[in-house]
């Protein structure tokens, strides 16, 4: 069974979660009791990745209506609205964060105000557990893509410190070593934040997985130079027409490997499915602090008065993703067809 600390948990009126900024040197919680606390971690991606800021958002709601002082129903309502305001503004790419607002939004629709509070932390409680099963699902029907001695590349994390638990791209390789298949991973640093570096292969090394770390300017001549069974990648916004969002690199990976004949997978739960848009114009792509690139560890890597351009993320075209695995099976092209039926839970492998 997987054994990796808890990316982000609710423990009686408090929520513990992992200061991702600070892996590999040191695993160190923040605990807290207040939700400004949860917003300031999505910023500043103390905690990051579409399904666990999705769950923070959620917790930090529910930590509202826990410590709420409010007298009335109405006096709550436009706390908990306020706060979930501010959250939205975090950051905008991934869509599960604006799917787990909208969900504890709804579920405070009550006719008292000790119902709405009761309702808000119990579909926060809910939203963690469907992530984690997610998960698990997502890795079960991943696994069969995997055969044993497989090597699997993948960009930032979309591990188990990007979810509630197991991860997304991850989740398949978990899996596959439960079952007790060999399988090496090759982590793409991630630059500016170091994601797979940092994260990608210190949750693997934790899990007993063999890691090894590659440079993203490496994509190319790691297809050609080394056996690549399969890439698997996270995804933070799927438009109904299979466009996906994620992390940069996302993008020329996929590209190399269509060249290289490599399978080219995305895991993602149907959260973060947006059937709402179509185009990838219609995808907010957050743009960072040029200092983000500038600096690595606090120290400038270019020379003075010269500026940086940080894309946090890419888009990848439907016609380069081999299948997208989800919670309800793996989903094939043509996506506007094939994501509305697993949207819908009809779509089942």
């Amino acid at each position: 069974m997987l054994n990796l600390p808890r990316t982000i948990e609710w423990i009686e009126g408090k929520v513990r979660l992992i200061n991702q900024l600070l892996l590999p040197d040191k695993l160190v919680y923040i605990e807290t009791t207040r939700w400004e606390r949860i917003a300031e971690a999505i910023k500043n991606m103390e905690i990051r990745g579409a399904p666990a800021i999705g769950v923070a958002a959620g917790f930090a709601l529910a930590l509202v209506a826990y410590h709420t002082e409010a007298n009335s129903l109405e006096e709550f309502i436009k706390e908990l609205y306020r706060a979930a305001e501010i959250l939205r503004k975090t950051r905008p790419t991934a869509v599960n964060l604006f799917w787990a607002i909208d969900r504890v939004l709804q579920a405070a629709k009550a006719q008292s105000l000790e119902k709405a509070r009761r309702k808000v932390i119990e579909e926060a409680m809910r939203i963690q557990k469907e992530d984690e099963e997610a998960n698990r699902k997502i890795g079960e029907y991943g696994e069969r893509l995997i055969e044993d001695g497989d090597t699997i590349i993948t960009v930032c994390n979309a591990g188990s410190l990007a979810t509630s638990y197991y991860g997304t791209a991850t989740a398949p390789i978990y899996l596959s070593v439960e079952k007790g298949k060999r399988v090496k991973v090759i982590a793409l640093e991630t630059r500016p934040y170091l994601q797979g570096a940092r994260l990608t292969a210190w949750e693997l090394k934790q899990a007993g997985i063999e890691v090894l770390v590659a440079t993203d300017n490496s994509i190319g001549i790691l297809a050609r130079k080394e056996k690549i069974d399969l890439a698997i990648v996270g995804a933070d916004r799927v438009t109904r027409k299979g466009y996906v969002a994620n992390k940069i690199g996302t993008y020329p990976l996929a590209l190399v490997a269509r060249v290289h004949n490599i399978p080219f997978y995305v895991a993602a739960p149907t959260s973060s499915i947006d059937m709402s848009i179509a185009a990838p114009e219609e995808i907010a792509i957050e743009k960072r602090s040029p200092s983000e690139v500038l600096y690595i560890f606090g120290k400038r890597i270019a020379p003075p008065d010269v500026s940086a351009i940080y894309y946090a993320f890419d888009i990848t075209p439907p016609n380069l993703i081999t299948g997208i695995i989800t919670e309800h099976g793996i989903v094939y092209p043509p996506y506007d067809k094939t994501l509305m039926s697993v949207v819908r839970g009809k779509n089942r492998c």
